[in-house]
């Protein structure tokens, strides 16, 4: 059984080895928590280049020793170009190519909001350079190929090789990359390396900024260098659910973080802790329905959300959610919104900082268009858009995108601090759920309730059916007491990328660090 891993003085979990050994090392030179976080973001960046990327958006949510928690958001509105006539005939926006790529990528910029911030806190010493020197020595001198980077390439090589950039890029030598086999990158080191001598501001408002909309206008995308330079994160203050076990937090709109507060206020009524494991599930999918009709009802840009969002976590409609779900039966429900290709990696160091955070490019390789001469391949985010201009989620320039990230973070009653999270679409905030429900109301080991078998209602990672998906080391008994209830049971292999790749870091009372890897990734817990 793999077990987690302990440390008194910093802690760092990544679906990537090689980023959380770049967070950790950032640690051990003095550096804090969002530096680390930095550090590992840039590195997986180039070590996990299927799933996200500079070309993607980003949330943060940070827990300082004492008082609020703080978010940024990272991600980035459509470009002005991006009107319902630029697809003039077309009934949805496509999920590839230069059409695809409408949305400016906020992670950058979200990278450089947070060094901001580590220098309010009292952090800030480690110099720029420093925290890019592994993801620009990767880039150039080359990483091994994952599974999981052979296996998405494999699989989506049909539908992507033929947009700009992506063959070059991604099929050396005109073929699918073995794993373990050297992957370069060398363009992208280029860049990485003209952001750490430019600053990271040169991605929207530097010479980077102006190549990059060069790029743009070659390839036809509605993003301009205006667009790039009126590009800021922002500090946002995060939703919050007073539970029965402490306080948790999540990002606001437009992200999904409503979801994953619901349905753990609403199965907080349902007396999880002596649930066996098929009631276990079914009360979180029952939940996971119900907060799905909140979310689509409600979650867009910001901007033009009508609902007082706290209010709802504040009140008392997740009790009423939670009074109409039956435990014998399961309820009919509508579809989920999709695919999501992320990385959630978690840094806590030994001032009591603790980052939750997620990167994205939201498809398995985004658009599937890579910028010419930066390696950067280009986010589908605004995929999420509709060309219904009486839909909630109606396309306009600057308007930004629905988004599934949502990172969390919870202070324990009891005086831990944790935080967690998953990639993974519709996904993510069951995985959430499932891990705060096990590991805190059941008393599950946190290594084993991040490795425990997953299910996933809704689609994901290419998924075609919203059927409620098991993965194979469910017990026999458990698997038909849920088709009893009436759920439509897919199964899925025994450990499947398909229900995401978790983490989670716990800070105990006498200031002990755990995190738990999912074994669904190649990440690790390093700490020291």
């Amino acid at each position: 059984m793999i077990q987690s891993n302990m440390a008194p003085l910093g802690m760092a979990v990544t679906p990537h080895h090689l980023a959380s050994e770049s967070a950790l090392a950032v640690l051990r030179e003095g550096g804090n928590a969002l530096e680390a976080m930095v550090a590992a973001a840039a590195t997986i960046a180039v070590v996990y280049p299927h799933m996200n990327g500079l070309g993607g958006d980003s949330f943060w949510l940070v827990v300082p020793p004492q008082g609020e928690p703080i978010a940024i958001d990272a991600s980035g509105a459509a470009g002005s170009l991006a009107h319902p006539d630029f697809y003039h005939g077309e009934r949805t926006i496509p999920h590839r190519g230069p059409k695809a790529a409408l949305t400016v990528a906020g992670t950058v910029s979200g990278w450089d909001e947070a060094l901001q911030l580590a220098q309010e806190l009292g952090g800030g010493s480690l110099p720029l350079p420093r925290l890019l020197r592994d993801a620009i020595r990767y880039a150039a001198d080359g990483i091994p190929v994952t599974a999981s980077q052979a296996a998405a390439t494999a699989s989506k090589r049909a539908e992507l090789q033929h947009q700009p950039g992506f063959a070059e890029t991604y099929l050396p030598g005109g073929e699918v990359p073995h794993p373990g086999s050297r992957f370069t990158q060398p363009a992208l080191a280029r860049t990485l390396s003209q952001l750490s001598e430019e600053g990271l501001a040169s991605f929207y408002r530097g010479p980077l900024a102006h190549q990059l909309a060069r790029g743009f206008s070659a390839l036809g995308m509605p993003i301009t260098l205006e667009d790039l330079q009126q590009q800021h994160a922002r500090r946002t203050r995060p939703l919050h659910l007073k539970h029965s076990e402490g306080d948790i937090w999540n990002v606001a709109p437009p992200t999904q973080g409503l979801v994953s507060l619901s349905i753990l206020g609403i199965t907080d009524h349902l007396a999880m802790a002596q649930a066996d494991e098929a009631h276990t599930v079914h009360r979180i999918v029952e939940a996971t329905k119900q907060a799905f009709s909140l979310r689509d009802q409600h979650i867009t840009d910001p901007r033009h959300v009508t609902e007082d969002l706290q209010a709802i976590l504040d009140g008392d409609q997740l009790a009423t959610f939670a009074a109409g779900i039956d435990d014998d039966r399961a309820s009919p429900w509508g579809t989920g919104r999709g695919p999501g290709d992320t990385v959630w990696m978690g840094v806590m160091d030994s001032s009591g900082l603790a980052v939750s955070f997620i990167q994205s490019i939201y498809h398995e390789f985004g658009s599937g268009v890579v910028i010419p001469d930066s390696g950067i391949t280009w986010q589908n985010r605004g995929a999420a858009f509709s060309l219904d201009p009486n839909h909630l989620l109606a396309l306009a320039p600057g308007k930004q995108p629905f988004h599934t990230l949502n990172p969390a973070a919870a202070r324990l009653k009891d005086g831990r601090v944790m935080v967690y999270g998953s990639m993974g679409g519709d996904g993510q905030p069951q995985t959430q759920a499932a891990i705060f429900t096990r590991h805190v109301l059941q008393g599950v080991p946190l290594q084993q309730a991040v490795s425990a078998p997953r299910w996933l209602l809704g689609r994901t990672w290419g998924q075609s059916s919203d059927s409620l998906k098991l993965e194979g080391r469910f017990a026999p008994e458990t698997v038909e007491q849920l088709r009893q209830l009436g759920h439509e049971v897919e199964l899925l292999p025994d450990y499947s990328e398909a229900v995401g790749h978790a983490g989670a870091i716990v800070r105990h009372i006498n200031g002990m660090l755990e995190g738990a890897s999912d074994p669904r990734s190649n990440g690790s817990a390093a700490g020291f």
